[in-house]
């Protein structure tokens, strides 16, 4: 395990912030969103991942940089998913030397205003979630089903991984550089939402601090959801295939104990 960095402190007017991207047939949402990140945090910069969108989304990344030197576009080969395109974005914001680094959806559910709010909490913390489901947080224009599973899945999280986190699947979120360091992202296999509580797990268990601030999340406008049954179906899977293994790793502990103990 990853001898973990010691919290920062308050934020320095020197680091650099990476907003990471990640967009496949994202046209209608991308300057939007480009837009509202660079108003609501002038000073960040921007990394659009794109995984070669048929819509153009790609192209249009590349004309938004040409414009401003604050956007940045990593073209990838094609759809991997979700968590392949963010440990992209990880790799080249790490090689490019930014301090923090966040992730963000590209079709609006992620107010780029509430950015401001989870940079300020990393002044006491590694990483940062923005949560729906802590005190004050919320979501807009979901159905009650969207809800019961948003809900229901972060529950069973919270069970059979032992963590205390209330929304270990969402994707609104601040790393400082240092943490993404101390998770070996080397060993990360999830792809699609998983991949949220895989980084939020292995940053608790190699003691960082994780800290959750409420947002509001907003239904997207325009464009297709990306989530599926398969992407939810793998979620719960492996979810419970990692607690599995956790509570066989504590059991064989406690065995491992009891002989020491009764001597």
């Amino acid at each position: 395990m990853s001898e973990p960095t010691p919290t920062g402190g308050a934020p320095r007017g020197d680091e650099r912030t990476l907003v990471i991207i990640p967009t496949y047939d994202e046209r209608e949402n991308l300057p939007l969103i480009v837009g509202r990140v660079r108003a609501a945090v002038p000073d960040a910069h921007v990394l659009v991942a794109d995984d070669n969108s048929p819509d153009g989304t790609g192209e249009l990344a590349d004309r938004l940089a040409a414009e401003d030197d604050h956007v940045h576009v990593l073209h990838r080969a094609g759809k991997e998913g979700l968590g392949a395109a963010y440990l992209a974005g990880f790799a080249w914001g790490l090689e490019a030397g930014y301090d923090v680094l966040v992730e963000m959806d590209a079709d609006g559910s992620h107010q780029p205003e509430q950015l401001p709010r989870l940079l300020t909490a990393l002044s006491g913390a590694d990483l940062v979630l923005g949560s729906r489901w802590v005190a004050g947080g919320t979501v807009v224009n979901w159905p009650l089903s969207r809800k019961v599973l948003s809900r229901g899945g972060n529950l069973w999280t919270r069970l059979v991984l032992g963590i205390p986190l209330k929304d270990a699947t969402g994707g609104y979120r601040a790393f400082r550089a240092a943490t993404l360091r101390g998770l070996q992202l080397d060993g990360v296999v999830s792809a699609g939402y998983c991949f949220q509580v895989d980084l939020a797990w292995r940053a608790l268990k190699a003691g960082f601090r994780v800290v959750e601030v409420p947002i509001t999340f907003i239904e997207r406008e325009h464009g297709v959801s990306k989530m599926s049954q398969r992407i939810v179906v793998e979620a719960l899977l492996l979810t419970t295939l990692w607690g599995i293994r956790h509570r066989g790793q504590q059991l064989r502990s406690l065995a491992r104990r009891a002989p020491a103990v009764s001597r």
